[in-house]
């Protein structure tokens, strides 16, 4: 198998590449140089050495839709493709495209979401979301006074993460532990969190912890909103398919011998935000309403996905 494709997914498991969006760039990068790379001739032999690059990417994270999405739209149109030459063209276009798309999506979300923090604002944000950060980074940049409150968000404590990237911006940064999210809650204008995907009805799947940031903002009248390229929205929901919760290892929890061993961890690494708890999600097509997503798979995915 394609060693570039090996090595991305192994990254992808252990965290060395983090972030919904990150993710699926680097699936879909991988598979472009999955193409680039390729030396074969034989067209079914190329359609068989995909579908295993396409399967070991995909199981590196089974959550992350993003990269789901990210790795199909580099493969799309292979299927009507008989000759090797033309389908490494094929996807290795598609790949960059993506990619390309994917960074524009951020900058777009970026403008967008600036224009719903406002002069004094103070806010707060979870885990590490590059286009969450974009947000607040792109209203900070237009003289805005805000103040940022970022949650350290365990175990992996990709909020360290977050208030590095804040603090280079100059933006007024304070980190608080997970479990001060409802108590800080009170201090807070607007929330904003990025996304791991958005199913059909509108429901949020992201780092545990994020819906207990949408409950205590929902108990505070404080707005909640999702940054997220459209590419995070499950065309498999459509089709009823369930979202996977992913558990990752108790070694990320507690260390050898810590704990008697019959006592268990559970490690969940997603939880599930309600439709009714999110004030908007913030989109490469525009700001919307939970409700609203339904109709952009649709239009985006719908109508090829359901035929299958």
């Amino acid at each position: 198998m394609d060693q570039n494709v090996v090595t991305t997914a192994q990254e992808i498991r252990d965290m060395s590449i983090r972030g919904a969006g990150r993710i699926a760039r680097a699936g879909a990068g991988a598979i472009g140089k999955f193409a680039e790379s390729y030396s074969g001739n034989d067209m079914a032999q190329f359609r068989k050495d995909l579908d295993e690059a396409v399967k070991i990417l995909l199981d590196s994270r089974p959550t992350a839709v993003s990269l789901w999405n990210g790795v199909h739209a580099s493969i799309k149109g292979v299927e009507d493709i008989d000759k090797v030459d033309d389908a490494r063209e094929l996807l290795t276009r598609n790949s960059n495209e993506f990619i390309a798309e994917s960074n524009e999506a951020v900058k777009t979300i970026a403008r967008i979401g600036a224009k719903r923090i406002e002069d004094g604002d103070t806010i707060m944000t979870h885990c590490n979301s590059s286009v969450a950060i974009s947000v607040i980074a792109q209203a900070h940049r237009q003289g805005k006074d805000i103040k940022v409150y970022a949650t350290e968000s365990r175990p992996w404590r990709q909020g360290i993460l977050t208030v590095n990237d804040l603090a280079k911006e100059g933006i007024d940064t304070t980190l608080i532990i997970d479990s001060a999210v409802r108590l800080m809650m009170k201090k807070m204008d607007k929330v904003f969190v990025g996304a791991d995907t958005i199913t059909s009805h509108g429901a949020l799947i992201n780092k545990i912890g994020t819906s207990q940031l949408a409950l205590a903002a929902h108990e505070a009248r404080v707005q909640f909103y999702v940054c997220s390229e459209t590419y995070k929205f499950s065309p498999l929901t459509l089709s009823g398919d369930m979202v996977k919760i992913e558990e990752r290892d108790m070694s990320e929890v507690v260390r050898p011998g810590e704990i008697p061993d019959s006592v268990k961890v559970c490690n969940p690494v997603f939880d599930v935000t309600p439709a009714e708890y999110i004030s908007g999600i913030i989109s490469e097509v525009g700001l919307i309403s939970p409700g609203s997503v339904y109709d952009v798979m649709q239009r985006k995915f719908g109508t090829e996905l359901l035929k299958e």
